[in-house]
C-alpha cells in the first residue's frame, strides 16, 4: 500500500492535516472509506490511551484493495482557538465533525485513483451516531457503516453512562458522584425545552456545550435511518460498556426492523474500540484502553466485504 499527505480544507479557516492510504499500483479504479471519529478531540489515528483503533483500519483495508481517507479532527487543532471565537456559543456537531467529513469524501471524489460511486463512510462512536446525518448534509457516500454508535441522543447517553458507573464505585465515592450528578442530570433534562437563546447562553460543566447538545437532539438519528434506502451496516460490541447491547444496539434493531438494506452484527467478546474486552466496566475504562491492542481482524474483514458487496 502506499501513503500520501493531504490537507481536508485546505484554503478554508480550519485546514487539517489527513493520510491518504491506497493499494499498491491498482490495475482500476478502487473504493475508499473516509473514517469520522468519535467523541472528543480525536486524533487521524483516533488513538484512545495505547490503542490506535483508526489506524488499524488504515493498515488493513488497502491490503484489501480499498482506500482510507482519514484526518486530524477540528477539535484536536483548533479546539483552544474556536473556544476563544466570539461565535463559541454556536458550536454545534456541524462544526465539529459534519463539514470536514464532507471536506474529506469531496477530496476522495476528486482523486483520480478512486471510483466516485464507491466511497463510503465508516463512522466510529460519536462518529457512528452522526454518519447518517452527514451523508445525507452532503456526504452523498454509496454507504454507511456505523461502528459502536447509538440512535440515543447524546444527552441520554451522557445520564445513562453516570447513573452505570456510580454504582460500581466504592460507597463514598457513590455518595459524592450522586450528589454531584443530581444537579448535572437536572440540567441535562432541561435541555430539550430550552429555546435556543436559552440554551446559547447556558453553560455546563463550564462550558458552552448545552447548545450543542441541544441541536443535537433536534437531529434524530431514527429519522435519518428510516429515511435512507442506502446500504447500511451497523457493527457493535458485545461487551461494549460505553454504548450497550440493551440500550443502544437493541434501540438500532427496532428503529430499523422491516428495513432490508440495513444489516447488523454483534462481536460478542469485544468492546467499544472493537478490541477483546479485559476489565469490562465502565469504571475502569482508562486501564481497558491502557492495554496495546488491535481492531479484531474479523471486523476489519466485514467492512471491507460490505465495501466491495456494496
Amino acid at each position: 500500500m502506499k501513503e500520501k499527505q493531504v490537507t481536508i480544507g485546505e484554503g478554508g479557516k480550519y485546514p487539517l492535516n489527513g493520510i491518504f492510504t491506497f493499494p499498491d499500483n491498482p490495475s482500476q479504479k478502487v473504493p475508499a472509506v473516509v473514517l469520522v471519529h468519535g467523541s472528543g478531540p480525536n486524533d487521524m489515528d483516533e488513538t484512545v490511551f495505547k490503542n490506535k483503533p483508526f489506524r488499524d483500519i488504515a493498515d488493513y483495508l488497502p491490503t484489501k484493495g480499498i482506500a482510507v481517507l482519514r484526518y486530524n479532527k477540528r477539535t484536536f487543532v483548533y479546539g483552544k482557538q474556536m473556544a476563544k471565537e466570539k461565535d463559541s456559543r454556536n458550536f454545534t456537531v456541524k462544526d465539529e465533525t459534519i463539514e470536514d467529513a464532507i471536506l474529506a469524501a469531496n477530496l476522495l471524489r476528486d482523486d483520480d485513483s478512486i471510483d466516485p460511486n464507491r466511497i463510503y463512510i465508516v463512522g466510529h462512536s460519536l462518529g457512528g451516531v452522526l454518519a447518517p446525518r452527514i451523508d445525507a448534509e452532503g456526504g452523498n457516500f454509496a454507504g454507511i457503516i456505523i461502528l459502536a454508535g447509538s440512535s440515543r441522543s447524546l444527552i441520554d447517553i451522557i445520564i445513562s453512562q453516570n447513573e452505570e458507573m456510580i454504582p460500581q464505585l466504592g460507597k463514598l465515592l457513590q455518595f459524592i458522584a450522586k450528589k454531584r450528578f443530581a444537579s448535572v442530570k437536572a440540567k441535562l433534562e432541561a435541555i430539550p425545552t430550552m429555546t435556543e437563546s436559552e440554551a446559547k447562553n447556558a453553560k455546563l460543566f463550564g462550558q458552552n456545550l448545552v447548545w450543542y447538545l441541544k441541536e443535537m437532539a433536534e437531529h434524530p438519528v431514527a429519522d435519518y435511518l428510516k429515511a435512507t434506502e442506502k446500504p447500511v451496516l451497523i457493527l457493535h460490541g458485545g461487551k461494549d460498556f460505553q454504548v450497550t447491547m440493551e440500550k443502544d444496539f437493541a434501540l438500532y434493531r427496532e428503529i430499523c426492523a422491516g428495513k432490508q438494506n440495513i444489516g447488523f452484527k454483534v462481536y460478542p467478546e469485544l468492546n467499544h474500540l472493537f478490541m477483546k474486552s479485559i476489565y469490562g466496566n465502565l469504571k475502569d475504562y482508562k486501564r481497558e484502553y491502557n492495554v496495546p491492542q488491535k481492531v479484531d481482524p474479523t471486523v476489519l474483514d466485514d467492512i471491507a466485504e460490505f465495501v466491495f458487496r456494496g
